[in-house]
């Protein structure tokens, strides 16, 4: 399945208006962060500033849901792709679940959650950047024996240059530019970082 003309024309429609809301709600930040993927950046979209007013959510998962295929369940990483992942899985009609970190750092699922052989998965996540939890839940899914059809996130930071092997769509896709930490010119400036995401890992 090819969701790729669908991307195209809603994304297009709606991306302006996705970002104004995130200014709005004072979520679209500037200044030196550290991202979950360990790189640095001078801009940071939070989305759980968003995400915490219910209208707004239940209207960006209605809108990815539009362009994702119909499924048996809704996967999200936690902790930021619950509001949006249960708001898409609301959409779609289907039961939601999310993975965690275990004590070794490793992606799972607990709480009982589980998926049986042959059920059709949607990933969905608040923000890419590389696509590292979504890419670590959609094997786990496999490795279960689920079929993963589409991943989706309300913002795509790589400009639409993640492959996760799957088709994927997003509300608004940005490019913004990013560094290695020994590169990163905001720290040879001697510009503290800060750690704006939902890990409580110290900043560096």
């Amino acid at each position: 399945m090819c969701l790729a003309p669908a991307l195209t024309a809603i994304v297009t429609f709606v991306s302006d208006t996705v970002i104004q809301i995130f200014e709005e709600t004072g979520a679209y930040l500037k200044g030196h962060f550290r991202l979950t993927s360990g790189l640095h950046s001078n801009e940071y979209l939070q989305c759980a500033l968003v995400l915490q007013h219910p209208a707004v959510a239940e209207r960006f998962g209605r809108e990815l849901a539009a362009q994702l295929p119909a499924c048996d369940v809704v996967v999200s990483p936690a902790v930021g792709g619950l509001i949006i992942g249960h708001e898409v899985a609301r959409s779609l009609g289907t039961r939601f679940i999310f993975s965690e970190r275990d004590a070794d750092h490793k992606m799972t699922l607990r709480r009982g959650f589980d998926v049986k052989p042959g059920e059709r998965a949607v990933v969905i996540e608040d923000v890419v950047t590389t696509g590292g939890s979504t890419r670590e839940v959609i094997e786990i899914l496999r490795a279960a024996g689920a079929n993963v059809l589409a991943a989706g996130s309300v913002i795509d930071r790589s400009g639409g240059a993640v492959d996760l092997g799957v088709p994927r769509v997003a509300l608004a896709t940005l490019t913004v530019v990013t560094y290695a930490p020994e590169s990163c010119p905001l720290c040879k400036q001697g510009v503290q970082v800060v750690k704006p995401g939902s890990r409580p890992t110290a900043a560096a």
